[in-house]
C-alpha cells in the first residue's frame, strides 16, 4: 500500500518516534509499504513519521538493491565532515546544504529482528543520518547552511560537481 507523504508544517514530523518493542507482521507489511511508497515518490529513504507512523523505523537506499530497512537505527559512531545538498519528501521543493559527518556506524535491527551493524560513507552516510533525524522530530531545513531555490539547484550542482 502506497501512503500519501506527510507534509510540513504537520507536527507529527516533529515528534520523537517510538522505538519498536516487538516486531510483527504489521511492521514487516510497514516496512514493504514503506518502501513502495518512497520509490513512487522517487525517493532515496524514508522514515515511518513521514507517513504518519510514529515508529522509529526509516528505510535507505541510495544504491538500487541495496536496501537498509532500520529499526530503531543509532548511531554509534561518526567522523568526517561534508557539506552537500539535501532535499526531502515531507518539504517539496526546497533544497540547501547541510553539514553532516562523512563517515558513521549505525547499529539497528533488520526485519528479522537481527541486531546489524554498518559502516556508512559519503551519500549513503548522509542519507542515514537524514533519515535518523526524522525519527528525532529533526528536519533538515533545521541544519541548513545555505538555501538553494529550487531554479538554481541544476546549475549549483554544476558548479560543485567536484567538490
Amino acid at each position: 500500500m502506497r501512503y500519501p507523504i506527510i507534509i510540513t508544517p504537520d507536527e507529527r514530523l516533529r515528534r520523537q518516534a517510538k522505538p519498536v518493542k516487538v516486531i510483527t507482521d504489521e511492521l514487516v507489511q510497514l516496512l514493504d509499504d514503506l518502501y513502495e511508497t518512497m520509490v513512487a515518490h522517487d525517493g532515496i529513504g524514508i522514515a515511518a513519521p513521514q507517513v504518519g507512523k510514529n515508529l522509529q523505523v526509516a528505510i535507505v537506499e541510495v544504491e538500487e538493491d541495496d536496501r537498509f530497512e532500520m529499526i530503531n537505527p543509532e548511531i554509534i559512531a561518526s567522523s568526517g565532515e561534508s557539506l552537500d545538498v539535501e532535499g526531502c519528501l515531507s518539504i517539496p521543493h526546497t533544497f540547501g546544504t547541510v553539514k553532516r559527518a562523512d563517515e558513521i556506524t549505525v547499529r539497528y535491527f533488520d526485519r528479522e529482528g537481527e541486531e546489524m551493524e554498518v559502516e556508512a560513507f559519503g551519500y549513503l552516510a548522509r542519507a542515514m543520518q537524514h533519515e535518523i533525524d526524522h525519527l528525532n522530530g529533526v528536519l533538515f531545513v533545521d541544519k541548513l547552511v545555505e538555501r538553494i531555490p529550487e531554479e538554481d539547484l541544476e546549475k549549483y550542482m554544476e558548479e560543485h560537481e567536484n567538490d
